[in-house]
């Protein structure tokens, strides 16, 4: 049986706040290896465009959540995602949940970059919006569903970079784009060989920056095999690599999350491990500031809260460098 891997992103356009990246990993029956697992799963997920009848809403992250429709959609799936498969450890629906132990499942290292970072109090209590009771009846269906196709979830992993790292990056690379490459690897380098002997893996990523060529970043990431170009275009980049011990295969598309499975539950991870991680950040400064708007970090109105809360820098010994992205 083939493994799926989605990759995906948010926040790599904002100036304030963190960068995310995730990956999403499952084994499926051959049948189900295109992705597509909407159909199979419809007893329990819908898109957004199906009215609200409990099912959990997945898809590309832009279609589940704005700032306009709130949290709900959006933590709901994502929670589920992790609910059931740990109900008798830290995510169990009998004690509380905190943005700092969900870490410790979903990203270990994340976790230990943002100790750094003095918004980072990780005592967010999770879940924001959604009922608990909601979320353990969402996740219970949607894992019997799975069961009954055939599909195993595995350990879902997220790399967040916060902005001392990001624009360390940047400046060593000359290239926004190289942040990116580097949370891919970290991800590639984590999940590209998961349990099950020599099944084959099958990487889905969104495409990024609008390249068509990925051959070096992956040799890097993959350092073990050889990769091979198959297909460099703008509707698709494909790559093979030989010399591993299981088949694997890299293909980036252009909207990717919108039709394949585990990128778009990549997508929604990443959207909402960044809106909860830009919840303490915001509680953090208006701490400092009572009268102060939150921010969703991006162009425009992150500058308008950069400028309200530079005054308070000095004295609070945070460098400039450690909040906003040069680029």
């Amino acid at each position: 049986m083939p493994w799926l891997i989605g990759i995906d992103e948010a926040g790599y356009g904002p100036n304030l706040g963190p960068l995310v990246m995730t990956a999403v990993a499952c084994r499926v029956p051959p049948e189900h290896a295109g992705g597509k697992l909407w159909q199979p799963l419809r007893a329990a997920v819908r898109r957004p465009s199906q009215s609200d009848d409990g099912r959990l809403c997945v898809d590309d992250s832009k279609q589940v959540f704005s700032q306009t429709r709130g949290l709900l959609e959006l933590e709901r799936a994502v929670l589920s995602l992790f609910w059931t498969p740990m109900a008798t450890g830290p995510l169990s629906t009998n004690g509380p949940l905190t943005i700092h132990t969900w870490l410790d499942h979903v990203s270990p290292g994340g976790k230990t970059e943002l100790g750094a970072e003095p918004w980072y109090q990780g005592s967010t209590c999770l879940p924001l919006e959604a009922e608990r009771e909601h979320i353990s009846t969402a996740a219970d269906r949607f894992h019997h569903a799975c069961k009954e196709n055939g599909i195993a979830w595995a350990s879902v992993r997220s790399v967040i970079v916060c902005a001392t790292r990001f624009n360390h990056l940047v400046d060593r690379w000359d290239s926004k784009g190289a942040v990116l490459g580097l949370a891919m690897t970290e991800l590639m380098r984590a999940s590209w060989n998961p349990d099950g002997a020599d099944e084959s893996v099958a990487f889905v990523i969104d495409k990024h920056g609008g390249r068509n060529h990925y051959t070096p970043v992956l040799q890097h990431a993959l350092e073990d095999g050889v990769v091979l170009a198959r297909e460099e275009k703008a509707r698709r980049s494909h790559y093979e690599v030989i010399g591993l011990p299981r088949p694997v295969t890299i293909t980036f598309k252009p909207r990717a999350d919108a039709g394949h499975f585990c990128v778009a539950l990549a997508s929604m991870v990443s959207k909402y491990l960044r809106e909860v991680l830009m919840h303490e950040f915001n509680r953090f400064w208006q701490g400092h500031m009572s009268d102060l708007k939150p921010t969703a970090g991006y162009p425009g109105d992150a500058r308008r809260f950069f400028e309200q809360i530079r005054p308070l820098l000095p004295r609070l010994e945070i460098a400039e460098t450690a909040l906003w992205r040069q680029r």
